[in-house]
């Protein structure tokens, strides 16, 4: 296990040495009408994550399938990651390169091929419209990873959820290297959540993951996931992936459609976000964490405790929805209340 502990060491020694460089190249995250932090914080999670995937490389080159392919789209997202979180890019450029790290995704032999046996026993093969819906859940991965990145501890506690759970599945269905793959990431992300919630130095050495952290991560675990339900590697079922990131995804499309039924761009920000409306209804930003990260396990748990006993993957689905349209139900509700308050 000393994988555990270099990697641990390395993603919290290149937080302390990115930050400095990012402070004096601007890379700073400054408050404003929706930013509520004092101080400029500098925006290095990302790349704390990225050299930790680089030393997890070097540690162990046969742990991680078409290495070549996930690196070299990581490293697009990253790079126009750190450009977008110092410049403020516009939407378009950065929905063209999710598409362009998709299709680089497929081309390394990674896609939507079904989404499993959802409907009477048949199971739904996607044929060509998989390229399609591939691009679509990719995109969607990484926007709701980015999207849910609002309070502190958050983004890196839900991606920890979602490394966790992916490294459980592969470790039940005899996948040691990918198990150990999803922990390790896991363990890149502690540093952060340390420094983010200012463990144990305080505001001094505090840090942001930034959106080329925030794409970086939902691009890797959507990459995970596909890897996980498709093809020769597929050991669980398909919809069993969307308990794994059901509060970033819930969250995700709950706010665009709130945004679009309001008239603005799905991609406009706001605070109507789960965690916003948690701190509006009056909860401390740790308790407003804590029940987002209890309901993210919690919802993880279900899937793979579900996948495991075989439950009907129609019964699953329809399950899911159950709980996405309660959530939206709730969440909305609980949002109204605080309008008139």
């Amino acid at each position: 296990m000393q994988e555990y502990l270099i990697i641990f060491l390395s993603a919290l020694a290149s937080l302390f040495i990115a930050r400095k460089i990012a402070r004096r190249v601007g890379l700073v995250d400054k408050p404003n009408a929706r930013k509520h932090h004092s101080g400029h914080i500098p925006l290095v999670g990302g790349v704390s994550i990225y050299v930790s995937i680089w030393i997890l490389f070097f540690m162990q080159p046969d742990w991680f399938p078409n290495f070549n392919y996930f690196i070299i789209s990581v490293s697009l997202l990253l790079f126009v990651g750190v450009l977008d979180d110092r410049f403020d890019l516009p939407v378009m450029p950065r929905i063209v390169l999710q598409c362009i790290v998709a299709i680089i995704m497929m081309v390394g032999g990674l896609r939507l091929i079904t989404l499993g046996d959802i409907f009477l026993g048949y199971t739904i093969g996607l044929g060509i419209f998989g390229y399609i819906i591939t691009i679509f859940a990719v995109m969607s991965a990484i926007n709701a990873f980015n999207m849910v990145d609002g309070i502190d501890g958050l983004l890196g506690a839900l991606s920890c959820v979602s490394f966790a759970s992916l490294g459980i599945v592969f470790g039940l269905h005899g996948k040691e290297q990918l198990s150990q793959w999803c922990f390790c990431l896991t363990i890149a992300c502690t540093p952060y959540i340390l420094l983010n919630l200012g463990i144990p130095w305080g505001r001094k050495f505090k840090v942001f993951m930034g959106d080329a952290g925030s794409t970086l991560i939902g691009f890797t675990i959507i990459w995970l996931l596909i890897l996980a339900t498709q093809g020769s590697t597929a050991i669980i079922h398909p919809v069993t992936a969307l308990w794994l990131i059901a509060v970033p995804l819930m969250d995700m499309v709950r706010v665009m459609v709130s945004r679009v039924r309001r008239g603005d761009s799905p991609f406009k920000p706001d605070r109507e976000h789960l965690h916003h409306i948690l701190l509006k209804y009056g909860f401390s930003h740790f308790k407003a964490l804590m029940i987002v990260l209890i309901l993210s396990v919690t919802l993880a748990a279900v899937g793979i405790i579900l996948n495991q006993y075989n439950v009907s993957q129609l019964g699953v689905l329809i399950l899911f929805i159950f709980c996405f349209v309660f959530f939206m139900r709730y969440i909305n509700r609980m949002s109204n209340e605080c309008a008139v308050k």
